[in-house]
């Protein structure tokens, strides 16, 4: 069954978030993980903390659990942190 990774995030500093972006983007490709949804958030219902959505998917919840474990996005968490607050969730 396939996994999802969902972030709610808002940008802090968007050209920081660019190179994050740019290089995490290069991250998911031996895990299979692939963007299904990005963009800003528009609420149905109730309140949301968060001005942006990412959807990405991977084959599996192993393959989700090592990218983000993986040495290459370990690495990049820095730069993430300082392009944005963020929360990230799987589910599957």
């Amino acid at each position: 069954m396939s996994a999802l990774i969902i972030v709610d995030l808002t940008p802090t500093d968007k050209e920081k978030l660019t190179a994050y972006s740019t290089q995490a983007a290069q991250t998911l490709l031996p895990y299979g993980g692939e963007f299904l949804a990005k963009g800003s958030i528009e609420a149905l219902h109730g309140d949301t903390v968060f001005s942006t959505k990412v959807v990405i998917q991977f084959p599996d919840r192993d393959s989700a659990v090592n990218w983000y474990a993986s040495k290459a996005y370990q690495e990049i968490i820095p730069l993430r942190d300082l392009g944005m607050n963020s929360q990230f969730h799987i589910v599957g």
